[in-house]
């Protein structure tokens, strides 16, 4: 990803579902102009999502969804069809891609009950306009034809309608503090560490801190007890990586305010105050419980890895249990959380706040509590008030 793209967890996703042969990739294809998804007579042709970032007017900055049909069948269909339910965590606008020569089938209907039970936000297109002269019955819906280009605008301004309402995700620190302020920012680089580049957290701080003139001083932890002297005048805010949290406490004095990329992240993903709550289920945890460590990106695991070995030592140390850990990357969450004792996911920097927000309505639905990798790493180290002491709602909300 070049430093100057959105990220795909910033991007409004909207996904295209339907029944096989509906048109669906047709119609991705014509909204956006592009030969993105592979079309075909042959029921099937799309066996798993395909998914595009791009620049969709008059919407800007977009993540397009297409899905395989949701009427696939036998066991490579399930497969699939289970996808498509992952997807369905993520997207923030659905469009309903209904054969007009046929109407709506049991699977929309099916499809339709979903975007409802989520509250996603939904268009039904009427394909194949060209062949059957359909009317579409109601403002939710329109005809088109991916084939002859009909009501393709209509269909674009019609999801940019639905999109518009979709909230904004918080600020990172633009917020927190003000513009003339400097923020040091406390980046180890070890083992873990990705090769000659930042993590994304750490370049959307900076990137906020330059479009509020916030002053951003990025060192390493031996670094940072003399940038903190260098400065004539205290800093207005230290972040840093989590897995440094301990020894940065020790640094900064306590009268500088101080919290944590994932915290932030926390925030900026509107789940902040269901993670704090979340942190309480450390402190009951028994020999024999499962623990689920879930990570929003796919990368590959280093000796020093947070999330399958530092974690995982950190909370047998704090807890003395015998625990035993699972993981999911990327789009993987599990939907059945019956066997965890507790959720532990990543900032989610990689994950729109659709999905994020998905995963904590599952998890509290089942009764399972979720906390973030900033806050239980801030928890067990005895230092959580301090961490969110730059939130004062949340901080006051806590107590002491």
């Amino acid at each position: 990803m070049s430093l100057n793209d959105v990220p795909s967890g910033e991007r409004i996703h909207i996904g295209f579902f339907g029944a096989r042969n509906s048109g669906k990739s047709s119609l991705v294809n014509a909204v956006t102009g592009q030969q993105l998804a592979v079309v075909s007579d042959v029921k099937g042709t799309t066996t798993d999502p395909v998914s595009k970032a791009m620049e969709l007017l008059p919407m800007g900055p977009v993540v397009i969804i297409d899905t395989p049909g949701f009427d696939d069948t036998g066991s490579l269909g399930e497969l699939r069809v289970a996808r498509t339910r992952e997807i369905l965590r993520k997207v923030d606008v659905a469009v309903l891609v209904v054969d007009s020569t046929e109407g709506l089938r049991n699977t929309d209907k099916e499809l339709l009950s979903l975007f409802k039970e989520r509250d996603i936000p939904y268009v039904i297109a009427y394909n194949k306009s060209d062949l059957k002269g359909f009317e579409s019955a109601s403002s939710d819906s329109i005809t088109v034809s991916a084939l002859n280009g009909t009501n393709i605008n209509e269909l674009k301004e019609k999801i940019a309608s639905l999109a518009k309402d979709i909230p904004e995700e918080s600020p990172l620190i633009s917020d927190l503090v003000r513009a003339g302020d400097t923020v040091i920012l406390v980046i180890p680089i070890d083992s873990s560490a990705p090769k000659g580049r930042l993590i994304l957290p750490q370049q959307q701080v900076i990137r906020e801190a330059l479009e509020y003139n916030i002053a951003t001083l990025c060192v390493q932890p031996e670094g940072l007890d003399a940038a903190i002297k260098s400065l004539k005048e205290k800093p207005a805010l230290v972040i840093t990586d989590s897995q440094a949290f301990k020894r940065v406490s020790e640094i900064v004095p306590d009268d500088i305010l101080l919290t944590s990329f994932s915290i932030l992240m926390a925030r900026h993903k509107g789940i902040l105050a269901d993670c704090v709550e979340g942190l309480k289920a450390l402190d009951s945890i028994e020999d024999g419980d499962k623990i689920l460590i879930s990570e929003g990106c796919s990368h590959h695991r280093q000796c020093e890895d947070i999330g399958t070995v530092k974690l995982p030592n950190l909370i047998r140390r704090y807890t003395g249990k015998e625990i035993s850990f699972d993981t999911t990357s990327g789009i993987s969450f599990a939907d059945d959380l019956s066997p965890y004792r507790l959720v532990l996911h990543c900032g989610g920097c990689m994950l729109n706040d659709r999905e994020m927000k998905s995963r904590i309505k599952t998890a509290k639905a089942l009764g399972c509590p979720v906390t973030n990798y900033g806050l239980a790493i801030a928890y067990m180290n005895g230092i959580l008030k301090r961490s969110i002491k730059v939130f004062p709602d949340l901080y006051e909300m806590i107590g002491e």
